[in-house]
């Protein structure tokens, strides 16, 4: 009896082992990639000199494990997930130009974003239009990567948000973005892009909210007038040398929540046109803008300021302006009222 019941109980603990190993083996594989995809990740981290950053990048655990790696969900317990997202971020260790060829080879991705890697430097690369049906999302933030901004990015087709702020990119603004039939969101603020702005960026995302965000730059010319078409919801041209009349940006029907044109050079009468209802944010000091402030301003903002132009009248004070310092009024010779000294009469 005390044989077979240790023979028995050697079975269970057999079975038992037999059947951790399998779920193991079925939870590394629910958490492994595509044989391509890992591969390619490899290929990644070479390129980068197998840097620690990538220390949990190893060829024996799963890609869907390894750190800043993101996959999609299986669409069947017998399929591999796809790497859908891969964001390298906050380490200058990471030198190099971009690895675009390993990149590319990311066939199901959908956003890549490298932020704050100064080591990382050069162009960026054409490759990255061979995932022109997958990649919704580029970000490139604070590196090194310097160039004119590639007119070949038209092609990424599902690109929808292009963020590549604080970099050392130079030039114009292609013209081939405006033929981008998802773009939506584009960020090239902090860095050294020149001329004027194509009149029909954003014209193929009808529907859509616009996002444009251009500060710290060298942009010239004049703000288009087909912008006033675009549903804007945040619009960021400070820091430039732009001129003339932006008020079609402004009316009450607009759905644009924050605006701000300061320290350039533009001209208009801020009381020709009524503020958008839904305003959170004004910021236009540092221009030409003349004319009296607004007879009404939306119940929403929350941010104002419209020193060092040429407004005059008084500062009304009805609503949330009594909320406002003099120091988002100062420099207007004929603006006065509270909180600016009285109105003389």
């Amino acid at each position: 009896m005390r044989s077979s019941s240790l023979i028995k109980h050697c079975a269970i603990v057999v079975v038992a082992v037999l059947l951790a190993a399998v779920a193991a083996a079925a939870a590394r594989t629910k958490n492994d990639c595509h044989s391509g995809d890992k591969a390619a990740l490899l290929a990644i981290k070479s390129a980068f000199g197998n840097a620690s950053y990538f220390n949990s990048w190893t060829l024996n655990t799963p890609c869907c494990e390894w750190a800043d790696v993101t996959c999609d969900r299986a669409a069947s317990p017998n399929t591999t997930r796809r790497v859908i997202g891969v964001t390298l971020q906050n380490d200058a260790s990471l030198a190099g130009p971009l690895p675009g060829a390993a990149i590319a080879r990311l066939t199901a991705l959908q956003t890549l974003e490298l932020n704050y890697l100064p080591g990382v430097n050069g162009t960026i690369p054409r490759d990255l239009t061979r995932l022109n049906a997958t990649l919704g999302l580029l970000q490139i933030v604070s590196t090194g990567i310097f160039g004119p901004v590639p007119p070949f990015l038209s092609e990424i087709t599902a690109l929808g948000y292009l963020r590549l702020s604080a970099n050392k990119l130079m030039g114009p603004i292609p013209n081939s973005l405006v033929d981008m039939p998802n773009l939506s969101f584009l960020d090239l603020s902090y860095n050294r892009i020149t001329g004027t702005l194509p009149p029909l960026l954003f014209s193929k995302a009808s529907g859509s909210d616009a996002y444009l965000y251009l500060s710290h730059n060298k942009v010239t010319g004049r703000v288009p007038a087909e912008f006033a078409a675009v549903n804007f919801w945040t619009i960021d041209l400070s820091h430039n040398a732009l001129a003339g009349d932006a008020s079609f940006l402004l009316g009450a029907n607009k759905s644009l929540k924050n605006l701000d044109l300061s320290h350039n050079a533009f001209s208009f009468n801020l009381s020709a046109m009524p503020l958008p209802e839904d305003l959170i944010s004004l910021e236009i000091s540092q221009n030409d803008i003349y004319g009296d402030l607004p007879e009404t301003m939306p119940e929403d903002l929350s941010y104002l300021n419209v020193s060092y132009n040429r407004l005059s009248g008084i500062v009304p004070s009805y609503g949330n302006l009594d909320s406002f310092d003099a120091s988002c009024f100062d420099h207007n010779k004929g603006l006065c009222g509270s909180p600016l000294p009285p109105c003389k009469h």
